[in-house]
């Protein structure tokens, strides 16, 4: 099969299986500048499938870094909001959306870090109206990757530029069921294991979850009528789609006031354009009290200050160790890989499919401008399901799910 081929049925699963679109519906695409050619062919086939409009928005990582360079420091403060704003708009019209990511976790290296956490700071307010109607599923949408030379230089830093690329596209290829005769159906049967995985867990009503591994004793408490939710989910306008491609993840709704412990990370983090790693956090009373990172703690810090809620957790979700983005032995450097790699937690705002009824502050779900996911499983790591009684059953051991 030619690498023509591949992003051809890249480009046919994300609008089959991914994002879904439907006929008479707009489609809203974000990515960077390399992908054009991508997201061509994704527009030929939202077309095939009945879209009105395909609206594609490009981000340069080149100007991006600039700014932090050149701007005037008072303008760190600022994000484009009529940006978000006619997104919004045009989300709650019924528009679907795809983003198409792969920026280089190396982007912002070097520049300043108290620049960055503002940046992240003025870009999270303005587009809260936007990540509201995401995150609530008022649309139908998904997001997959693009391996740009900077991130590809990122996870292969001994290969050259060409050779890195063409690593980092076999790499998005296997574990996105493109090799698969038949991919679209290899997607339906993965996102039909997923969902009963969630019902095994769902009938089982833990109370609490406990991490326990290297660096690593962390209880998360449930929050009441959680969910757990993964693969394939039904937005509020009826239309199931795939909201992370890859995803390997089952995932449900922490109670914000009751995570206790300290917890490692088995991966570094890239956000916003500044690579953390070695994070180290402790919590009380579902509060993150100390916070060390070797790298990018200033970085870390600056994130989990961005409001009262983005110090507590919106987001608990297992993984397997054998799932195909860990066995691929890579770290990539991407949170929609890497969290598929590893079980994991997320700084901040809570997600409405995790509750019944949506989110609900009295019992227990988060609220915050910011929703960021890190690793904390591995093969190392043990997780116990804790009944409201107190028995504790084994959910994962060494990494695997027994449960």
């Amino acid at each position: 099969m030619t690498q023509d081929e591949k992003l051809d049925r890249l480009a046919n699963i994300a609008v089959k299986i991914g994002v879904n679109v439907q006929k008479d519906q707009e489609l809203i695409i974000s990515a960077p500048i390399e992908a054009r050619g991508l997201v061509q062919r994704i527009a030929a086939h939202a077309y095939d499938a009945g879209a009105t409009l395909v609206v594609p928005f490009f981000a340069d990582e080149v100007i991006q870094r600039t700014r932090f360079i050149h701007a005037d420091d008072e303008s760190f403060d600022f994000a484009p909001a009529w940006v978000y704003e006619a997104m919004a708009k045009s989300i709650g019209d019924g528009a679907a959306v795809l983003t198409i990511v792969g920026s280089d976790p190396m982007l912002l290296a070097g520049c300043d870090a108290a620049r960055i956490g503002r940046t992240q700071r003025a870009t999270a307010a303005a587009m809260k109206p936007m990540r509201a109607l995401i995150s609530s599923f008022a649309t139908n949408w998904s997001i997959l990757s693009f391996a740009t030379p900077g991130w590809a230089r990122s996870v292969f830093p001994d290969e050259t530029p060409d050779v890195a690329v063409a690593k980092l596209w076999e790499a998005i290829f296997a574990v996105s069921r493109i090799d698969q005769p038949d991919p679209v159906a290899a997607w339906r049967d993965h996102a039909a294991t997923l969902l009963d995985r969630c019902d095994i867990l769902n009938a089982r009503r833990f109370a609490a979850l406990r991490f326990r591994g290297p660096g690593t004793d962390l209880r998360v408490g449930l929050a009441e009528d959680h969910l757990w939710a993964g693969g394939a989910t039904e937005a509020r306008n009826g239309v199931v789609c795939l909201p992370n491609m890859p995803t390997e993840e089952v995932f449900t709704m922490p109670h914000k006031m009751m995570v206790e412990g300290i917890v490692s990370a088995t991966k570094p983090l890239v956000n916003g354009g500044a690579l953390i790693e070695d994070i180290v956090v402790r919590f009380e009373a579902g509060r993150i009290v100390e916070a060390t990172a070797s790298k990018g703690q200033e970085v870390l810090r600056a994130l989990i200050g961005t409001d009262e809620g983005a110090a507590r957790l919106g987001e608990v979700a297992l993984v397997p160790a054998a799932s195909p983005v860990a066995q691929s032995g890579l770290i990539f450097r991407n949170t929609l890989f890497d969290e598929n790699a590893a079980s994991h937690i997320a700084l901040g705002q809570a997600l409405a499919l995790n509750m019944q009824g949506g989110c609900d502050a009295a019992r227990g779900a988060n609220e915050s401008l910011i929703h960021v996911d890190w690793m904390i499983g591995s093969a190392q790591i043990d997780v116990d399901g804790i009944s409201a009684a107190g028995a504790v059953e084994p959910v994962m051991r060494a990494g695997a799910f027994v449960l």
